[in-house]
């Protein structure tokens, strides 16, 4: 489960999503699955270790010992690790716009990426990353040309 933190005097407490698509299910690529229980099980390994000191919030990114990552720690460190990887300047909130621009080149439909995303509306998809569909018009303009073609051709079959 996803909790949204905000940060209050030192302290990071829960809050309800903004809007209710920002509670979703969303379908996981195996792979993921694969590391997400793979992460389960060390934490759990962790936890048996630390025993009482184990701070067991329930939750799937936490710091060592089971406590809330405080936001600006979190930047500092996917900070770290994208420079130490030399990837250039990447915000995390990045990763969510690569999320989506890698389904639609793969034809994912808007509606599938839309509903992913939690955006209100397949509008708003569509107006954020049309960019990345450079060849739609000519894809549509492709599929009715055979389209057509198909119909003349079979048309022309009966009439012989």
């Amino acid at each position: 489960m996803c909790r949204s933190v905000e940060q209050v005097k030192g302290q990071v407490p829960f809050k309800q999503p903004k809007t209710a698509k920002g509670r979703r299910s969303i379908a996981l690529p195996s792979l993921t699955v694969e590391a997400l229980r793979k992460h389960r099980a060390e934490q759990a390994q962790v936890r048996l270790l630390l025993g009482k000191d184990y701070q067991d919030q329930d939750l799937i990114f936490a710091r060592h010992d089971g406590s809330v990552w405080l936001p600006d720690a979190f930047t500092a460190s996917f900070r770290r690790m994208v420079s130490n990887a030399n990837l250039g300047h990447i915000r995390f909130h990045d990763l969510r716009h690569s999320h989506a621009t890698q389904l639609l080149i793969q034809g994912v439909h808007p509606k599938v990426v839309s509903e992913r995303l939690g955006h209100s509306t397949i509008a708003i998809t569509l107006d954020t990353y049309s960019h990345v569909l450079p060849g739609i018009q000519e894809e549509a303009a492709a599929k009715v040309d055979a389209a057509l073609r198909l119909a003349v051709s079979s048309e022309s079959e009966i009439s012989n």
